[in-house]
């Protein structure tokens, strides 16, 4: 993934901020959900440590999804749009031309 450098107004950056944290809390929200699941079923060793495998890579992927730099948000909301985490509706507010890419991207 390539930054792109493009500049992002006061309100810009106010609605980037919103959605990014609106997307994260629902993230982590299924995710400890689904932890919770997963950790009631534990029934021996070995569903103990594959829970534990599955959080570490749970954690390094979201860890590396989450990247609040502005040269890298357009790749970011692409992402999270495509994932349903974010709706492009929530994205209202930025550029239209960061829009359109951002819709392009996530249809890919």
């Amino acid at each position: 993934m390539q930054a792109i450098d493009t500049e992002w107004s006061k309100t810009e950056q106010e609605v980037a901020k919103e959605a990014f944290d609106k997307a994260y809390e629902r993230e982590i929200t299924a995710l400890m959900a689904l932890v919770q699941e997963k950790a009631v079923a534990i029934a021996q060793l070995d569903d103990m440590w594959n829970l534990h495998d599955f959080l570490s890579a749970k954690r390094h992927d979201i860890d590396g999804k989450y990247d609040y730099r502005y040269s890298f948000l357009i790749f970011v909301f692409a992402r999270l749009v495509k994932e349903e985490w974010l709706h492009i509706t929530e994205l209202e507010g930025l550029a239209q031309e960061k829009l359109a890419k951002i819709a392009a991207l996530s249809r890919m």
